[in-house]
């Protein structure tokens, strides 16, 4: 197991990505602290994570206010006894709108919960790595940090400033022994890539038909992506496999993107 009795926070860890992960990083032998706006998607990835033999925590948390992250942070350092591992893994898909339709409400919730959330866990968790003697954070961007996707401009702003963040986070502190690392996956299959799909079709008026083709034309390999492809990268990244690697922004996108 690679990340036995180790603690990770994973925020937005009750669907999707996020769940993926957790029970990744249950398998490899990780304690779980999950954080989220929804508690019934986390009550059930954490009957699904006990399951796997692990301990699991559960925290109602919005990371957009610094009281309640310090709050979960703090239940977490309570209940396992420290913090090794972050997975910045909480976001929105913000608005699928020309820009000039854009409200300063939906930008600044995008930002609020993809940048602002991140660094405020960042925040709350550095000193206890530092003190630990060393720690793993790992950020979940998007290819859309690296190439353009009209009508979502919010989102990619975001994604593309999480690459920045995670780039100068790790010069920082890499003297401390903590790795610093961005995943950037392509469309993965499930309910949200489908959200977006049909949110695309409506803005552009055309069929959803024709928006799923144009996702899987992008990719040489004809296919998207699966959740446990990007939990198998984040499990790597948190072991100490990938103690040599830092300030990387790794692709997982079926080859759509390839830099």
């Amino acid at each position: 197991m690679k990340l036995l009795n180790k603690t990770a926070i994973i925020t937005g860890g009750g669907k999707g990505i996020g769940r993926a992960i957790s029970l990744m990083f249950a398998r490899e032998g990780a304690n779980i602290s999950l954080a989220a706006r929804s508690t019934d998607l986390m009550e059930e990835t954490s009957r699904e994570i006990m399951a796997l033999g692990r301990r699991v925590l559960v925290n109602t948390t919005d990371i957009t206010k610094v009281e309640q992250v310090e709050r979960m942070v703090k239940q977490t350092l309570e209940e396992f006894g420290g913090i090794d591992i972050l997975v910045n893994n909480a976001g929105i898909a913000g608005p699928t709108k020309y820009v000039y339709d854009i409200t300063l409400e939906e930008w600044d919730e995008t930002f609020n919960v993809n940048l602002r959330g991140a660094f405020l866990c960042c925040r709350a968790v550095v000193p206890l790595m530092i003190r630990r003697g060393g720690g793993k954070i790992i950020n979940i961007a998007s290819m859309t940090g690296k190439r353009p996707l009209p009508m979502r401009t919010p989102y990619c702003a975001t994604k593309m400033g999480l690459i920045g963040f995670t780039r100068s986070l790790a010069s920082e502190l890499g003297k401390f022994n903590i790795n610093v690392n961005t995943i950037c996956p392509g469309a993965v299959e499930g309910p949200r890539i489908e959200m977006v799909i049909r949110n695309a079709a409506k803005a552009e008026r055309v069929t959803e038909d024709e928006v799923r083709r144009r996702f899987l034309s992008d990719s040489p390999l004809g296919r998207m992506i699966s959740a446990e492809d990007v939990a198998k990268l984040a499990a790597f990244l948190a072991s100490d496999d990938s103690k040599n690697m830092t300030g990387e922004d790794i692709n997982v996108t079926a080859g759509v993107v390839m830099y």
